[in-house]
């Protein structure tokens, strides 16, 4: 179990280092920032190469909501939930410290949203709360059944990785301008008490959303999509841990 929770802990970390760091480092940059696109594939990387670091010992979850779908789809222990969660979280808030600390090196940093999620002022594109939810609850389900199918015994071998990273990277690409685009409890969680713009206020939305919308991703997986099929996982050891 030791080796399952720092698994998490490093693949969380990193996707919060990576993905939130290319939103706070290189995004802005003048003349060469990389833009929503080159966060959104920020985030898809950190997702599949740590799925193949790591999601062997895991089963790559880096996310509470993908734990909570996976347990609902019957791929996960419940038992194992909360331990899970808990290094998630710590794992991304170890990133967030080591990303703020870089970017405070910089003489002239301040931190205004630091990459938080958000809806009204606090959004990209000013989308309210209504749009918030909408947007993480549908694209989190969707999510949960790429993952579900990308691992799933009939999909090809070895490439689970690769379609879960660019089925990120394709949401981000969706919900930037909306929430900046959470699916994740453990990201938004991070990033939000350095934010400036009082980001923990409004934090309870990504963790509803994204827990929500794993559970319907899920249902729809077992009793629709595929009711009664045997999961391979996204490593060698996945199935072990149910992932």
């Amino acid at each position: 179990m030791s080796r399952k929770l720092a698994a998490e802990f490093f693949g969380t970390f990193w996707l919060v280092f990576g993905g939130c760091g290319s939103a706070v480092l290189a995004a802005g940059f003048p003349a060469l920032g990389i833009g929503f696109v080159g966060v959104s594939l920020a985030f898809g990387l950190t997702v599949m190469t740590m799925a193949y670091a790591v999601g062997g010992i895991s089963g790559g979850h880096f996310n509470p909501a993908v734990s909570l779908g996976l347990a609902i789809a019957g791929r996960f222990s419940w038992k194992e939930i909360l331990p899970y969660w808990l290094v998630q979280v710590i794992g991304g808030v170890a990133g967030a410290v080591v990303l703020y600390a870089i970017a405070a090196g910089k003489p002239d940093f301040i931190a205004g949203g630091f990459a938080s999620n958000g809806f009204g002022a606090n959004s990209p594109g000013g989308y309210s709360l209504i749009s918030a939810l909408l947007v993480e609850i549908v694209l989190t389900a969707a999510f949960l059944i790429i993952i579900l199918g990308a691992t799933a015994r009939a999909a090809p071998a070895g490439f689970a990785p690769i379609s879960i990273g660019l089925g990120l990277t394709l949401i981000h690409l969706i919900s930037i301008p909306v929430t900046n685009t959470s699916v994740n409890p453990a990201r938004s969680t991070a990033v939000a008490f350095f934010a400036e713009n009082g980001a923990t206020n409004q934090l309870w939305v990504f963790w509803f959303a994204p827990l929500v919308g794993a559970a319907i991703g899920a249902l729809i997986w077992r009793m629709i999509l595929s009711p009664g099929e045997s999961p391979r996982g996204i490593g060698r050891e996945a199935g072990k841990s149910g992932a």
